[in-house]
């Protein structure tokens, strides 16, 4: 049986290819390229619609619930650091979306770019730090009632 935070990690790759796209089309905007778009409105839903709405709603609504009543146990508590991150990526894409609209190649390069190293440490947190905590408290019962 798969862990919650296997079944994270995995999203994690799936995101983590999305995010270098991204930097190569914000690198190729930086050098001249045109503004593409439909790759950044597709770029867009999958952030919305699956790391957002999808992966990270699972972490806010369902598993920080159960690692917050483990917190006596863990030597630090990452979540609020997470939720705060979790927020900033929003405001990147907010950022995002506005230049687009506005067709202000920059801010769509510096706020995609931003959005990207956020989520890179982001998941580097999760995968090596709050994942491997998670599993250390988490009962096989918590787990199974998670997934």
């Amino acid at each position: 049986m798969k862990t919650p935070t296997q079944i994270l990690k995995e999203e994690h790759v799936y995101i983590s290819k999305v995010i270098e796209t991204l930097k190569k089309e914000c690198y190729e905007l930086q050098e001249g390229a045109d503004l593409d778009r439909n790759f950044f409105s597709q770029a867009i839903d999958f952030i919305k619609n699956y790391a957002d709405a999808f992966h990270h709603a699972k972490e806010e609504d369902i598993l920080f619930g159960y690692i917050k009543k483990h917190a006596d146990e863990l030597h630090c508590n990452p979540i609020e650091q997470m939720l705060i991150e979790h927020k900033l990526g929003r405001d990147y894409i907010k950022n995002l979306i506005d230049g687009i609209e506005n067709k202000k190649k920059e801010k769509v390069a510096l706020s995609c770019l931003g959005y990207c190293e956020l989520l890179c440490d982001h998941i580097f947190k999760e995968d090596n730090i709050l994942y491997p905590m998670t599993d250390e408290v988490l009962r096989e019962e918590e787990n199974k009632l998670i997934l």
